[in-house]
């Protein structure tokens, strides 16, 4: 069985359908790089969050030992109710400090390894497609 081709119709020769396939390539790649940097791009924001909110913690850890050299200072000079209140503000100090700490190095964690990981599997299935495909 022979294929009849109607008038005007013509066939794709092999040089267009390379050129078509190598534009299709093209962009194929570039739609990966831009997922790439999109990707790259959410965990600098989390990495840029976590810091600050260890660098909070730190600030935060400082007014601390502030407050408990405050707090020793009152305790040697004053009576009880007045140390055990700025001990209590101290605890409170260090409490906030230690929240602020784990949460910040949650969002580190979440950050690293600063791979594009969606785009490299994006990229991996797309290459197992092609491969699929050539060897049909």
């Amino acid at each position: 069985m022979t294929q009849t081709q109607e008038p005007g119709q013509a066939q794709r020769s092999v040089g267009e359908l390379v050129g078509q396939a190598t534009e299709q390539l093209s962009q194929l790649v570039r739609q990966e790089v831009a997922l790439a940097k999109e990707e790259l791009a959410e965990k600098g924001r989390r990495a840029g969050r976590g810091g600050g909110m260890i660098g909070a913690a730190g600030a935060v850890a400082y007014a601390g030992l502030l407050a408990l050299a405050a707090t020793a200072a009152a305790a040697l000079s004053l009576t009880l109710p007045v140390w055990a209140a700025a001990l209590i503000v101290t605890a409170v100090l260090f409490a906030t400090a230690a929240l602020l700490a784990a949460r910040g190095r949650a969002q580190l964690r979440r950050a690293a390894p600063p791979t594009p990981e969606e785009a490299l599997g994006s990229v991996r299935a797309d290459v197992e497609e092609i491969r699929e495909r050539a060897h049909r």
